[in-house]
């Protein structure tokens, strides 16, 4: 029989991480609302119209996977709250800030109310890992696309404010950190020797940063000189990304509909990095993603210095975007590190066992916190779980006769 799973350590400086995180969601949707406000005032309602509505679909999809899966959870797990002011609370786009207040909620009755029982270190790992991964969703489908719509009006009225220069790098490292966040919300839930150090984590966030920043400007240049190219060149991209994702069979949700939904969430998170939703080798569909990707940033670049007049003032740029490509290798390079000897499971190696996320080698067995205890289990956070870390057979076993009790 396998050790007993270990909670998750949750102290003061986990509590502040989430008080700062709650703060600057908030901070971020005043800021858009302020920036949409500013391009009107400048007489550019369509910049304002276009920034409006990347806010206004990101935070319904958002909403809706919110309601989802709240309805789907354990009942153990649910917050005590009636069923129709939840119901409001997203329908007011209000769902997300009422997760991070009701994990505020917990994570102090956890540190300072004397509560640190494992089913409540449990419940608030579970209550994070959902905000961590609804804060993905929210950067992607919301915040990288106005990261490339503030690109493209920097370049395209050739000046940047010091507010703006500050939001281009804010915006790149509030993607690369939101992967890492992820990342770990998802190992937190093995035992601590399999959590990433901190020389992991660093190059996790270099290389993500390293593979976005060069995806955004391709995109931003290509929008400069045919602003109604990206319009086309987003669907096809999109529509071959959810193909793919279909193809690879997810099943984080409780029905056909709402799974639709999630598969085109993670196609637009695709569009711009990598993010790994099925079980098995995941090295071919590494190496399918990136040459895919690395194929269509090159052409866009190669089809904005086609474009681009000899005389033009943005010639400048010629040297930017010849940078992307070893940038690009550069972030490739340092994920082939990571894998290589950085990776938790190189240390549990030593030691017979083998550990994976989004890496090519078998894993023998893993341990998993929080989803042993029958009433913390919920169909979404098995297939997470079995998607990102393979089972050895009694542990599977086990695992499914966990969920199975619910």
């Amino acid at each position: 029989m396998s050790p007993r799973a270990v909670p998750p350590r949750f102290g003061p400086l986990q509590l502040a991480l989430a008080v700062a995180g709650t703060a600057a969601a908030t901070l971020d949707l005043c800021m858009d609302g302020w920036v949409a406000a500013e391009y009107a005032r400048r007489g550019h309602p369509g910049w304002a119209a276009l920034s409006l509505s990347l806010l206004a679909v990101a935070s319904a999809a958002a909403q809706a996977c919110s309601w989802l899966w709240l309805r789907s959870d354990p009942p153990a797990l649910r917050p005590a709250v009636p069923v129709a002011l939840l119901a409001a609370l997203h329908l007011l786009q209000l769902g997300f800030f009422f997760r991070c207040f009701h994990a505020l909620k917990v994570g102090w009755r956890v540190c300072w109310a004397k509560a640190e029982k494992e089913d409540e270190l449990r419940h608030m790992a579970f209550l994070s890992h959902d905000i961590s991964m609804l804060r993905l969703f929210k950067t992607f489908l919301e915040n990288t696309p106005q990261l490339t719509l503030l690109l493209y009006i920097i370049l395209r009225t050739n000046k940047a404010e010091l507010s703006q220069g500050l939001g281009v790098g804010t915006a790149f490292l509030c993607a690369s950190w939101s992967l890492l966040d992820y990342h770990q919300s998802l190992r937190s839930f093995l035992q601590d020797k399999y959590e990433l150090s901190r020389g992991s984590s660093v190059i996790y966030f270099l290389w993500n940063l390293f593979l976005i920043c060069p995806r955004v400007l391709v995109v931003a240049l290509f929008a400069l000189l045919w602003p109604y190219g990206v319009a086309v060149h987003f669907p096809l991209v999109w529509l071959a990304m959810f193909l793919w994702v279909s193809l690879q069979g997810t099943d984080l949700m409780e029905s056909p509909g709402p799974e639709q939904l999630y598969r085109a969430m993670v196609a637009v998170i695709l569009y711009f990095s990598w993010f790994n939703v099925a079980q098995g080798r995941t090295l071919y569909r590494s190496i399918i993603y990136h040459g895919f990707i690395l194929v269509d940033s090159t052409l866009l670049a190669l089809a904005w210095l086609w474009g681009q007049a000899p005389s033009e003032e943005h010639s400048y740029l010629r040297p930017v975007v010849a940078a992307t490509l070893p940038c690009y290798l550069l972030g490739l390079g340092l994920r082939v590190t990571y894998y290589k000897w950085l990776h938790p499971s190189v240390q549990v190696q030593q030691e017979g066992r083998y550990d994976e996320v989004d890496d090519s080698r078998g894993i023998n067995e893993v341990e998993l916190r929080s989803f042993l205890e029958p009433d913390l289990v919920n169909r979404r956070m098995q297939w997470l779980a079995q998607t990102h870390f393979s089972l050895s057979q009694p542990a599977r076993q086990q695992f499914l006769n966990g969920a199975a009790a619910v």
